[in-house]
């Protein structure tokens, strides 16, 4: 779960890293009002989840309370990335003497959280991995004893020269490693860490995303989520008990498992294919979620053909081909529908959708290679 850069803020103000105060509105007199009790020249953030908001024209500059409001009445409304402006972030302008990038994440094949740093901050992190691998310095943690004084130390001497910046940076660093593991983050990142004409290290950016399995155990992060925010499909199928990401492929796929959804992605990959989602319908065997899951993925236009591939253990396949059925009856879909079924009632899923004047395939990478011809015959 992504957070909004305010509700970030927050996380990081409680455990301790020094920021400029900042306030939210939904409002251009909103943002008047709190310009003049900031002072002074103030900073105008878009809150949305997605990266490039500057880019966007998301993020302004104004030296008075009026050009602040007249900023906030450009970027509220704004749609950046599909995802409409509702709210603005106001802070105060800081004058920066040098910025640099901090950032822990959690990288799945060390299975420890990794700190990175770059002298290079204030610009996408992506390009810098890129173009300058090596000016990004990393550090996998031991969560046994937690980032280490020492370790700290050494990685603010890798962004500032200065004594005291280094040992302000390290506890910064430390800080934020503290809002990762108390919060069940995959990811938590500062972007700039600048230097202030005055000497200080301050973060003027604040990003943190959530595991969804902490949710449970925090209802307090869970009051977090902002569905308006949020894509509509995401949210349909989160509500259905589906897992949905959106991809940028044009063959949809519905599969059963976390683990078959990632093979068959890859699958579509080595035929040739781009998928258009990971969708995941779970271990239920309730009809309704693939009539969900069906329509979410016909909303897409980029979606060319759509594949099911299910190994039915607890699903039952039964179960998924009357809820394919139950589908075709409720809407129409416009592009073709390859169907791979095995596994838990699969004689009597045949039954079904032969009935309905469906075929399903028994084999997987036959069912691929048909779903990534159709997604051809169609371009």
């Amino acid at each position: 779960m992504n957070l909004h850069e305010y509700q970030a803020r927050e996380l990081f103000r409680q455990a301790g890293i020094r920021m400029p105060d900042g306030e939210v509105a939904t409002k251009p007199s909103e943002v008047e009002a709190i310009a003049t009790r900031l002072g002074g020249g103030v900073v105008i953030k878009a809150q949305v989840h997605t990266g490039g908001r500057g880019k966007a024209g998301g993020v302004k500059l104004a030296t008075d309370p009026r050009e602040a409001a007249e900023h906030a009445e450009t970027i509220l409304g704004m749609v950046i990335k599909d995802l409409v402006v509702s709210k603005v972030l106001v802070v105060p302008a800081v004058e920066i003497s040098s910025e640099a990038y901090v950032g822990m994440i959690l990288d799945r094949e060390s299975q420890r959280p990794v700190l990175m740093v770059s002298a290079s901050g204030g610009v996408d992190i992506e390009e810098v991995a890129a173009s300058s691998p090596e000016k990004i310095r990393r550090l996998a943690i031991d969560p046994r004893f937690g980032l280490l004084p020492h370790q700290a130390m050494e990685l603010g001497f890798a962004l500032y020269d200065d004594l005291r910046h280094v040992r302000a940076a390290a506890k910064i660093m430390t800080q934020l490693y503290d809002v990762f593991m108390d919060n069940g983050a995959t990811l938590t990142e500062i972007n700039p860490l600048v230097t202030s004409s005055e000497g200080e290290v301050l973060a003027l950016d604040a990003k943190v995303t959530l595991d969804d399995n902490i949710l449970e155990r925090r209802p307090d992060l869970a009051l977090l989520r902002d569905e308006t925010a949020e894509a509509t499909s995401e949210v349909e199928a989160r509500h259905a008990g589906l897992t949905f990401i959106k991809l940028d492929g044009n063959v949809g796929c519905v599969v059963n498992g976390a683990g078959l959804a990632m093979a068959t992605m890859d699958l579509v990959k080595y035929y040739g294919g781009e998928p258009a989602n990971f969708l995941d319908i779970g271990g239920s065997s309730n009809p309704e979620k693939v009539v969900t899951a069906l329509r979410i993925i016909t909303r897409d236009p980029s979606v060319k053909a759509i594949l099911f591939n299910i190994f039915g253990g607890i699903t039952r396949t039964d179960d998924v081909a009357n809820g394919i059925v139950t589908a075709l009856q409720q809407f129409k879909v416009e592009v073709p529908i390859v169907i791979r079924l095995t596994g838990t009632n699969e004689e009597e899923a045949i039954r079904i959708l032969s009935e309905a004047g469906m075929t399903a395939l028994n084999g997987m990478d036959e069912a691929v290679e048909q779903v990534v011809a159709r997604v051809k015959e169609a371009a």
